[in-house]
């Protein structure tokens, strides 16, 4: 680029469901916004990664604010897990239905021609996790510029063992660069020892880094069908602050496919130049339990514990407790998952498979497929700690300034009782101000709402009584969160 500032803007993708990391994982609190390591979720961590590509050796490039593509049932989850890092998206583009990563990126590419620029695109899924940012930092910075240039990039795992879960990508040395000659499949054990042994053959990050016309030509001739259609959700959008939601009728006749078969497997043999960057940075995608146990603190036989979890007389083994102490005895190889509301117990070489049990919890149309038992909200969270026939409790978390909405219930009574912070209570065409150890009483049929005035947190007990305790029974007046 001749000295020239490149325009950067990271792009995360962060819809998904991540099916394998079930019972901690939820369709409605997937794994990208878990904290499996450390302090910060998956989101977070990857968030962190763009902002960190703006570093002092890097004065060459102009980082922009990061487009966020994601789920419309998550969007509150997006905003408050940025807001805790302190970094400002320049867009949350919501999908009204998942079309696969595909698709996915072209809204991203669009938004960021908005404005006339045709800034480098760092594409990251939100769930990964990397040991060793420094080197992933100049891995990706490197990247950023063979793109400026006109390539495509990948970033290409250095494999550490023989895995059978991960694509691969087969490389070529062509002058200064890797050129990326073949995708490959999931293999079999022997073939992946193969490809470890031959040393050309990387993982496939699902990261890549190019300009957003590029992909607009790219995609433009290998899948026109899926450029047009999502350039017409794209021009039905409606935007409302950070959210940008696509027509929800154009977009479901978007083609679902992956960027790897939209696009990547056809360049090679093309001339359009792809391009790999080697990544060793202590990369995991943390696909699967087995993943989680990988990367995980081992202790002296290999165990990884974490919670109140105890071991005795076991072996690599993991052991996730949330809301109890769980040990186990005489175990090896083992998975053991523990949330107030489901127990996973598998063995740690069959942790792909749990994506099985959520079938069936699908199939059998369980609950606990998509929501644990405490369920975030965009004003706070519920956690239902108890309930029985025509009765249940729960407890409330509202956050400072915010409300739920105005609503009413055809079926139910409710019992709310302060136990910390003051709320705001309207009780018909009452509004009450109640504080610590105060109560009311809000009869089936009455319009309420409960909102948290203060500074601090607000927390009640809400006792529910009646014939049908379902989260349908909402009638919604008025709503801050545009869930009328």
């Amino acid at each position: 680029m001749n000295g020239e500032q490149i325009q950067v803007q990271g792009v995360i993708m962060a819809g998904g469901s991540g099916t394998r990391l079930w019972p901690l994982s939820r369709a409605g609190y997937p794994k990208q916004f878990l904290v499996l390591e450390g302090n910060a979720s998956l989101f977070q961590q990857a968030a962190q990664r763009i902002a960190d590509l703006a570093g002092p050796q890097a004065q060459d490039l102009t980082l922009l604010p990061a487009l966020i593509v994601g789920n419309e049932e998550h969007r509150f989850l997006v905003l408050d897990q940025l807001r805790e890092t302190a970094l400002e998206p320049g867009a949350v583009l919501l999908e009204p239905m998942g079309r696969n990563t595909a698709p996915a990126l072209t809204l991203a590419a669009l938004q960021a021609l908005e404005d006339g620029l045709d800034p480098v695109l760092v594409v990251t899924p939100a769930d990964q996790t990397v040991t060793q940012p420094e080197v992933f930092t100049a891995a990706l910075q490197r990247a950023v510029r063979e793109a400026a240039n006109g390539a495509i990039v990948i970033l290409g795992i250095t494999p550490e063992r023989p895995e059978t879960g991960y694509g691969y990508i087969r490389t070529e040395q062509k002058g200064a660069a890797l050129a990326v000659a073949q995708f490959v499949e999931k293999p079999d054990l022997a073939t992946a020892e193969r490809y470890l042994a031959e040393g050309s053959y990387f993982w496939n990050s699902g990261m890549f880094v190019l300009r957003a016309s590029s992909w607009i030509a790219a995609l433009g001739r290998f899948r026109p069908d899926i450029l047009d259609a999502t350039r017409q959700a794209f021009a039905a959008r409606k935007v409302d602050d950070k959210f940008v939601r696509p027509g929800k009728a154009e977009f479901g006749a978007v083609p679902s496919e992956s960027v790897d078969y939209a696009v990547m497997e056809r360049c090679p043999g093309s001339d359009i130049p792809l391009l790999m960057v080697e990544l060793d940075a202590g990369w995991n995608d943390l696909g699967a339990w087995e993943a989680v146990w990988q990367v995980g603190a081992k202790d002296e036989f290999g165990n990884v514990l974490r919670g109140d979890a105890l071991a005795s007389d076991s072996r690599n083994t993991l052991v996730q407790a949330t809301s109890r102490l769980v040990s186990v005895v005489g175990l090896d190889d083992v998975v053991v998952v523990e949330t107030p509301d489901a127990v996973l117990v598998a063995d740690r070489s069959k942790s792909q498979d749990v994506k099985k049990i959520v079938q069936q919890l699908q199939q059998s149309q369980r609950g606990e497929m998509n929501l644990h038992r405490k369920v975030h909200r965009p004003w706070g969270w519920y956690d239902s700690i108890d309930a029985g026939e025509r009765f249940q409790v729960k407890r409330i978390m509202v956050k400072p300034g915010a409300s739920l909405s105005l609503q009413m219930h055809h079926h139910r009574a409710e019992h709310w009782i302060v136990v910390s912070g003051t709320a705001e209570i309207t009780n018909g065409d009452k509004v009450l101000l109640l504080s610590e150890n105060q109560s009311t009483y809000i009869p089936l049929g009455q319009t309420h709402r409960l909102a948290n005035p203060g500074r601090l947190p607000l927390e009640i007990i809400e006792v529910q009584s009646g014939s049908y305790l379902g989260e349908d029974d909402i009638v919604r007046f008025e709503d801050t969160y545009g869930r009328k």
